[in-house]
């Protein structure tokens, strides 16, 4: 959508430009002298919208929009992402009476390059040793290494979503007493606070809080947690002397949990604990595949899909497409069921 490419500037220094200055709009006016030059650039050469009414133009930033900066092709998910987002703007576009009408291909035309699939890849579930042995070389890390291990824990025996359980208070946690015959805890999931970055948030703050994913407003859900749960969550409690106001899991500070430092414990766990071949696997190669382990876990225990889509805060069409391929090791049951509906009568002697 430029007349010619940047020869003074950095093509990165272009995005940067682009993306962190001028499509913000709370950061536009505040942009440094340099990142001005550039957008000032920018604006001189970039095209009027009527060329989207050329039929080749809109197939040449589809084809920009469906590759990486290396050339290859992007990934599925991300060709899909981008045309969405495109579809957006030139609906926009209409609306304000810039365009009359959306340009880009529609219908089968639009989803032949971009179909994708909500299965989670077996590959990445961990067995329980894997688990465990993760679990137990973040429980001895050095620095934070008991808090981190509280807050993996809870994200396997619960399968929340990292943005929940960063944004739990030590009083959604409801736990039994010592001595109780049940020693399932059980944990209200009511907020997220997932990572945006502070220059897109109109508090100034790295995180935003909003309801759960997929839940309507103000909507909450109740999850249990296995009975080892409920022994690291009494004893982190106890250690970090938390009250019921306090955040569940914290930083070094007392602030909300870092998704960096997250993302880092975790990374430096897979590689300290699997072999290499498994740690260049995507076996538990994400946060995010506690959560995909312990669902999974949930299905082949033969809980009904409904209450593991409750506890999941999922629909469960969207928890059946998704974990579907997971599901193992019920087919022995399955046949003897139906095996057990036995076969149809001997028809009656007609003489």
């Amino acid at each position: 959508m430029l007349r010619a490419q940047p020869t003074q500037f950095a093509p990165v220094d272009v995005r940067t430009a682009l993306r962190e200055w001028a499509f913000n709009a709370a950061r536009r006016a505040e942009a440094p002298r340099d990142v001005v030059t550039i957008l000032r650039w920018v604006e001189r050469h970039s095209l009027p919208v009527s060329v989207w009414e050329e039929p080749e133009r809109a197939d040449a930033v589809l084809r920009a929009v469906d590759t990486r900066l290396d050339g290859k092709q992007a990934a599925a998910w991300s060709r899909k992402r981008n045309r969405r987002i495109l579809n957006v703007v030139m609906k926009h576009a209409i609306r304000r009476r810039v365009l009359r009408t959306n340009p880009l291909p529609k219908g089968k035309e639009s989803a032949a390059v971009t179909k994708t699939s909500n299965a989670v890849d077996k590959r990445s579930l961990m067995n329980a040793d894997q688990a465990a042995a993760l679990l137990d070389w973040i429980r001895r890390r050095p620095r934070g290494g008991t808090r981190l291990h509280a807050f993996f824990a809870t994200l396997y025996y619960c399968a929340l979503r990292p943005e929940e359980a960063v944004a739990m208070r030590v009083q959604d946690v409801t736990l039994p007493g010592p001595d109780a015959g049940d020693q399932l805890c059980e944990l209200l999931i009511h907020t997220a606070t997932p990572e945006v970055g502070k220059q897109w948030t109109d508090t100034g703050e790295i995180h935003e809080e909003r309801d759960p994913k997929g839940r309507a407003e103000g909507e909450t859900r109740t999850v249990p947690g296995h009975p080892a749960l409920t022994r690291i969550l009494r004893q982190h409690i106890e250690d970090e002397q938390l009250k019921p106001g306090d955040l569940l899991f914290q930083g070094e500070t007392g602030g909300i949990l870092a998704g960096s430092v997250i993302r880092r414990a975790w990374r430096s766990a897979r590689k300290a604990v699997l072999p290499p071949h498994v740690f260049e696997s995507p076996t538990g190669k994400r946060v995010y595949d506690n959560r995909h382990t312990r669902l999974t876990k949930w299905l082949n225990d033969g809980i009904p899909p409904a209450q593991v889509a409750e506890w999941a805060g999922n629909s469960v069409p969207v928890l059946l497409a998704t974990y579907a391929r997971c599901v193992e090791g019920q087919l022995p049951d399955l046949k003897r069921r139906l095996e057990a509906a036995g076969d149809l009568p001997e028809p009656a002697d007609a003489s």
